[in-house]
């Protein structure tokens, strides 16, 4: 199976690494044609701003988009959640791919030194998950056909909406391939 990383900024290695260990085989996404026979496909956190102005200089929006909307399982963390979503709650604009029914509020938990780690309930994930949270968004809104898997201080922080999975937190820094693995599952083929 073949797990891509859209390798443009932020923590590609350890998607890559988290990739690997839910037994897959790690793909780096660079220009459309690197997403053609992706299983599954990671969005990492790191600058959702830059990672949207890379998106759109490499002509990787409309292939992204159109591969999500397609079916492709796909997931976004912190920032990569930011990129996937309906919109944010801050008026400066920003490249969004617009496919998950959520509005983002970016750097919820705090500035950098409010960062933190929680064992957090996933549903459907047996016992709990490490979670880091580094100047995590919180999802403020959900559509209607989003289903929130966890929550932090009764804010939203993993949904799935279809193919897509979202976190504002950083699964692939844990060691622990779980919600990759998940991820994985949504294909129908681990």
């Amino acid at each position: 199976m073949r797990f891509g990383v859209l390798a443009l900024q932020g923590d590609v290695r350890e998607h890559a690494a988290a990739a690997a260990a839910a037994g897959a085989e790690p793909v780096l996404v660079r220009v459309a044609e690197d997403l053609d026979g992706l299983d599954a496909l990671a969005i990492p956190g790191g600058e959702s701003t830059t990672i949207g102005k890379l998106a759109e200089r490499y002509g990787l929006v409309e292939p992204l988009r159109t591969a999500i909307e397609s079916g492709l399982p796909t997931l976004g963390t912190c920032a990569g959640m930011i990129f996937l979503a309906a919109g944010t709650t801050e008026a400066r604009p920003q490249v969004q791919l617009g496919v998950l029914d959520v509005v983002v509020r970016r750097n919820a938990f705090g500035s950098q030194v409010a960062s933190f780690e929680a064992d957090i309930d996933v549903v459907g994930i047996p016992d709990p998950v490490r979670a880091v949270f580094i100047r995590a968004p919180w999802i403020e809104k959900v559509g209607a056909g989003v289903e929130v898997l966890a929550e932090v201080e009764g804010h939203p922080v993993m949904v799935r909406e279809g193919n897509i999975v979202a976190t504002s937190f950083h699964p692939e820094l844990t060691g622990d391939p779980r919600v990759h693995t998940l991820l994985l599952h949504m294909r129908g083929r681990a």
